[in-house]
């Protein structure tokens, strides 16, 4: 089970075996960030630390009764990994060696409709632990009762992610390159343009950014990042942005904003609109050539990539 990237902190889970009824709605986000990473969009939604063995931290999240019912909340940690580029989670209540680090001050409580409380989460490092990222997920989670006329049990939880990196001494970097772009018809009317991504740094990232296209005096977007990818060290992974937006036709200029937490890298290119078949980008040394097919007839169009690449370290506020 995938825990996506969404605008909201948290992410919604339903469990069940068949059609539910009306769903108890909850939601969940972060009340603390640490100053060190008060920038970080990350550490806005997620938990994304690195810590020493031995070292305790204390963090507090936030849920809300979004519904207009009471609700009984339950609390709990859980194990995460990251497969296929996706952050993803288990069924149930399965747990991984960092869940046991976890700690949550409350096991339950109960919330009238609107109301909101903060719940109190340790993380508690073993003074052997070994060097490494670890990754699990913090939920609450309301359980709706079976149905008079069936037996119907409806689990609904929402949580946090967590990104924990182990070791002594500071934080390994976080880095990555854009391998290349392309631009393939998509399955409605508006083209999808995508980037390989390497990670070639020491954490995971969560890939999120922009795309913006321009020709001439006409600007387009910035069309927002429309998958959830999360790429480990050494790993690649491929990001795709949707350009929702008819536009006309001919050569326009591409610019590729990519971004995990604070780290920042820009692509740019052309490309030729419409899309008639999939662009792909050579991977010889020196000039790379978008290759692409309009109306039975292939072209080779120059493609610049890395054109600019930025890495944006912002400081505590």
């Amino acid at each position: 089970m995938a825990l996506g990237v969404s605008a909201a902190p948290a992410v919604a889970v339903r469990e069940q075996r068949q059609e539910p009824a009306e769903e108890a709605a909850i939601s969940i986000r972060m009340l603390d960030i640490p100053a060190s990473r008060v920038q970080d969009p990350r550490a806005q939604v997620y938990i994304v630390d690195h810590l020493n063995p031995g070292t305790t931290i204390n963090r507090r999240v936030e849920v809300r009764n979004t519904s207009g019912e009471p609700q009984k909340i339950e609390f709990y940690s859980g194990a995460a990994s990251v497969e296929h580029n996706s952050f993803t989670v288990p069924e149930g209540r399965t747990g991984n060696e960092l869940s046991g680090w976890i700690r949550l001050t409350t096991a339950t409580m109960e919330l009238d409709p609107g109301e909101r409380r903060p719940v109190a989460v340790e993380i508690a490092v073993p003074k052997k632990a070994s060097k490494g990222e670890r990754y699990a997920a913090i939920w609450a989670q309301v359980t709706s009762p079976k149905e008079r006329t069936g037996n119907v049990t409806q689990i609904h939880r929402v949580g946090i992610r967590v990104y924990l990196d182990v070791g002594p001494g500071g934080e390994p970097p976080t880095d990555f390159r854009i391998d290349g772009l392309a631009a393939e018809p998509a399955t409605g009317e508006f083209p999808v343009v995508t980037a390989q991504v390497t990670n070639t740094g020491q954490r995971a990232l969560d890939m999120t950014g922009t795309l913006s296209l321009s020709k001439a005096a006409v600007r387009a977007g910035p069309f927002k990042v429309t998958n959830g990818v999360t790429i480990l060290p050494g790993q690649s992974g491929q990001v795709r942005i949707e350009v929702n937006q008819a536009l006309p036709a001919g050569t326009w200029d591409v610019e590729a904003k990519l971004a995990s937490g604070i780290v920042e890298r820009t692509a740019t290119g052309k490309i030729s609109l419409p899309v008639a078949a999939p662009m792909t980008v050579a991977t010889s040394a020196g000039p790379r050539w978008l290759v692409y097919t309009v109306g039975g007839f292939a072209a080779l169009v120059l493609l610049t990539l890395g054109g600019r690449h930025l890495v944006r370290r912002r400081r505590p506020a």
